[in-house]
């Protein structure tokens, strides 16, 4: 199986496995326990937390460790929207972002502006420009796309933001280690661990001081009292690993993995979908006219690449984020997402790609 579907998860990384088989296989104990064990545990959860936060870049504030991006989200949303109250009862946010997100949003008793983009999948500047104002209590936006890779403008939504007086969230999953992000201009961030090379079922949220959500957790408050629940030694161990791992080589990997794909996958046939210049080259979304994906991927058992996110899988429903480029229903469902990164060796992607193609021409 050549895998390419990096967006929905990356293989675990060798070195954050090694570190987790201690916690998993001899060292049990819970790290919010007084006893001896239960302070080496949580000395342990404590150097992964520096390790991630190192990591992000970020010099201030406090990271939460949570179960993933998804419950990092919904913190970041819900709990700011509970702590400023109805003195600002609008939340901004993009077409494109992740579900975690809009639905998050469309979940909350407030007024939701949900911002356009254009064909690029890049934010409308003056929509954002008008919408963002001292009503705002939160403007969520996310790094780097999962479905197209498109980086959107970070730093300057939050300086909008902060002149409004709004918080400003950043969904930095994709884009973590891959392309820079502007800390300063946010002030909360959310990152997931088996984006990175790193283990499922563990993601934190970094938290500028003074802009802490609202609790949404409630129990034991083992998180700085602001998140409820026994941490895993073991998931923040294999997280905080793979965090130090993340590098310019990977970059480098992925130009040259770029190249190769967009030379295979190539125009006039192949479509890039998204901006071809505001984009993390590790994700390759590109459409040919008339392709029949579920029979494509029938065809092409043998390599694992995507029509769209994982976690809308099955749904019956075309892309959100497609559509909103202003693709058709047609076009949207002509789509796949190729994704690769530190493991994918370019002979197996040109093969693989190479039988994506024939295949897709074979519709013809």
């Amino acid at each position: 199986m050549t895998y390419l579907d990096y967006q929905a998860t990356t293989p675990l990384a060798p070195e954050a496995f090694a570190a987790m088989v201690p916690w998993l296989r001899d060292q049990h104990a819970n790290p919010h326990s007084p006893h001896r064990e239960g302070r080496r545990a949580k000395a342990a959860v404590e150097v992964a937390r520096g390790q991630v936060a190192a990591a992000l870049g970020a010099t201030g504030g406090r990271l939460f460790f949570t179960s993933g991006a998804t419950e990092a989200a919904n913190w970041a949303i819900t709990g700011t929207c509970a702590r400023v109250g109805g003195k600002r009862p609008k939340v901004v946010t993009i077409a494109t972002e992740h579900a975690c997100v809009l639905d998050t949003a469309r979940a909350l008793a407030a007024e939701v502006v949900v911002l356009p983009v254009g064909p690029d999948g890049l934010v409308d500047r003056d929509a954002a420009l008008a919408a963002i104002d001292d009503r705002t209590a939160i403007v969520a936006a996310m790094l780097v796309n999962n479905e197209i890779g498109v980086v959107q403008p970070i730093a300057w939504l939050g300086e909008l933001a902060r002149a409004a007086g709004a918080v400003m969230f950043c969904d930095a999953v994709q884009g973590f280690g891959r392309v820079d992000l502007a800390v300063d201009a946010c002030d909360l961030i959310a990152v997931s661990a088996h984006k990175v090379y790193g283990p499922k079922g563990v993601g934190a949220l970094w938290v500028r001081d003074g802009m802490e959500p609202a609790a949404i957790l409630h129990g034991g408050g083992q998180e700085g009292g602001l998140r409820s629940g026994t941490l895993s030694p073991a998931l923040c161990a294999g997280f905080g690993v793979a965090a130090t791992l993340l590098s310019v080589e990977d970059r480098a990997q992925v130009e040259r993995l770029w190249g190769i794909a967009r030379m295979v996958l190539s125009a006039p046939d192949w479509v890039l979908n998204g901006s071809a210049e505001q984009r993390w080259h590790g994700n390759l979304n590109v459409r040919m006219d008339g392709l029949d994906v579920a029979r494509l991927m029938s065809e092409c058992r043998t390599i694992a690449f995507s029509a769209g996110s994982a976690c809308s899988s099955g749904s019956g429903r075309s892309s959100h984020v497609l559509r909103a480029l202003g693709l058709s229903e047609r076009e949207a469902r002509s789509s796949v997402r190729i994704g690769f990164g530190r493991y994918t060796q370019e002979e197996e992607l040109v093969q693989a790609l190479q039988t994506i193609d024939r295949a897709a021409r074979g519709q013809r």
